[in-house]
């Protein structure tokens, strides 16, 4: 009997419908990965395997839905970095903290992610059994997918907090295994602990195989050791796993292959052909930065598969005027360029935000219209992890454990980068004023980046940022925030299709 290539995710898509704007085209089909004969397992051959880990290796690239578009919009419209750009039931709800469980986003999120959980179970369960693979190849395909698991279920864990956690690949339901298997189809949530003790579980276990790659200076897009190890200092500055001795180890670990560009603007800038003639298709954005010293995680892309995120923020600059005739998503908000014009000199604002004319006026007058400028072409890498970000959480435990002058010099080197003078002897005179410092450095470091909410949640900033905003471009609250607001529903639909999902509490 024949059984098309469906089985890895047959768990995820059997609850999780895909039934909104996302199709998981390329990733499980006879095309790509042909089929398998029962008795054989789930991947007929080791051309098969290779297959399915490229298409792992694009789960980023091609996702930037989930890991890109609305990560950003939770992220900076639903903190005070961004408006929500283009007002509709999808994105201010974000802006206003008016989320409810049937917001369309968070479904289709929520649908994004499990199918990247099913994709890397595939991997990790599903390739022992393929004899032309080496153990070698074996250990590092599994490393490899328990990284990116380890990835997902991150992003997952701070945004839901208690998900399921899927550890398995479920077997067909026969008459007479369903009281056994049934319950797979149909898993509970586990708690937040208990994710990120899987996480940890599964980024010390690629660490401590021989056959994962350490580091691939020449392709940030690889899944290595070094993005294993960025991950540990990430969950080990968050609250359920919390060590800051860890997050020192590991930031030190990835000190001897990472450092800061010299110029901010080699990790988003665009060489244009023709400086002299405004952007156009005749006048093609030529270069980008790819593979950055400061790079750990990105994707890329290229002009025959360019990122189609841009224009969802802005103008391309490889294509001018392409689809710049309505409102655009994240606009940046006047407290953030308040934020970023109290350094003077602060060689981030322009890298960061870009003004134009438009015809719209939504938040700006049209003629002098903000936009957001870290994604500014197709053909830009989009950096999940960079090194900067690690430096800086380093910070926070080294004032966490009373070693200021340590994390000033930190600050300070980022500050440097920035164009900007030495912390003033205030702000780091103790630790209440030195952690303000640091976490508006971060936020002028990392803005647009994917970092503003979780770091104001991890802190407990939420309530004393958020609800006392005074920006005249942001409409007013509809729900001031507490700490009910630190998680986001679980979607409805997704409550609906598994009984066993138990809503956050507060929504």
């Amino acid at each position: 009997m024949k059984l098309k290539y469906v089985i890895s995710i047959i768990l995820i898509c059997s609850i999780y419908s895909c039934s909104l704007d996302y199709e998981p085209l390329g990733l499980y089909s006879d095309v790509t990965e042909g089929e398998s004969d029962a008795e054989q397992g789930i991947f007929a051959n080791k051309q098969a395997v290779e297959l399915h880990r490229q298409n792992l290796l694009n789960l980023f690239r091609e996702g930037q839905e989930h890991w890109y578009l609305d990560m950003l919009l939770l992220t900076e419209s639903h903190s005070d970095n961004a408006y929500a750009g283009s007002p509709s039931l999808e994105t201010t709800p974000f802006e206003v903290n008016s989320i409810e469980a049937s917001n369309p986003n968070l479904f289709r999120d929520w649908n994004m992610h499990m199918n990247n959980i099913g994709a890397v179970n595939r991997m990790i369960y599903g390739i022992n059994d393929v004899k032309d693979l080496t153990d070698a190849e074996k250990n590092q395909y599994i490393g490899e997918a328990k990284i990116l698991r380890a990835m997902v279920y991150f992003d997952m864990v701070r945004i839901w907090g208690n998900v399921p956690l899927i550890t398995y690949i479920a077997p067909d339901i026969t008459g007479d295994n369903v009281e056994e298997v049934y319950p797979l189809y149909f898993p509970a949530q586990t708690d937040e602990v208990g994710v990120y003790k899987q996480i940890e579980k599964d980024l010390k276990e690629a660490l401590a195989s021989p056959n994962v790659q350490e580091n691939r200076p020449n392709d940030k897009t690889q899944i290595t050791k070094s993005v294993a190890r960025a991950l540990l200092v990430k969950i080990y500055a968050e609250k359920p796993l919390q060590n800051y001795d860890e997050v020192i180890k590991y930031a030190d670990e990835l000190a001897a292959d990472f450092a800061l560009v010299e110029n901010f603007s080699d990790l988003f800038g665009v060489t244009l052909s023709d400086t002299d003639s405004p952007p156009s298709q005749t006048n093609p954005a030529i270069d980008v930065k790819r593979n950055t010293a400061e790079s750990i995680y990105e994707a890329q892309f290229s002009s025959a598969d360019a990122s189609w995120a841009t224009w969802m923020f802005g103008r391309k600059l490889d294509d001018y005027n392409f689809w710049f005739d309505w409102a655009k998503w994240i606009t940046p908000s006047r407290d953030l360029s308040k934020a970023f014009l109290s350094e003077a000199g602060d060689k981030r604002y322009a890298e960061s935000v870009v003004f134009y004319q438009c015809t719209w006026s939504i938040y700006y007058p049209a003629d002098n219209y903000a936009f957001m400028y870290k994604c500014r072409s197709g053909l830009n890498s989009i950096i999940k992890i960079r090194y900067a970000d690690i430096l800086l959480l380093k910070a926070e435990a080294l004032i966490a454990k009373g070693n200021l002058p340590e994390a000033t010099t930190i600050i300070n080197d980022i500050r440097k980068r920035a164009g900007l003078g030495m912390l003033p002897q205030y702000a780091s005179a103790n630790k209440d004023a030195l952690l303000e410092a640091y976490l508006k450095e971060r936020r002028l470091e990392l803005a647009f980046e994917g970092e503003r909410w979780f770091d104001l949640v991890r802190l407990d900033k939420v309530e004393t940022v958020l609800n006392f905003i005074k920006d005249e471009g942001r409409p007013p609250l509809v729900y001031l925030f507490d700490h009910y607001s630190y998680k986001l529903p679980i979607p409805q639909r997704a409550i609906d299709q598994n009984p066993n999902l138990v809503q956050n509490p507060g929504h």
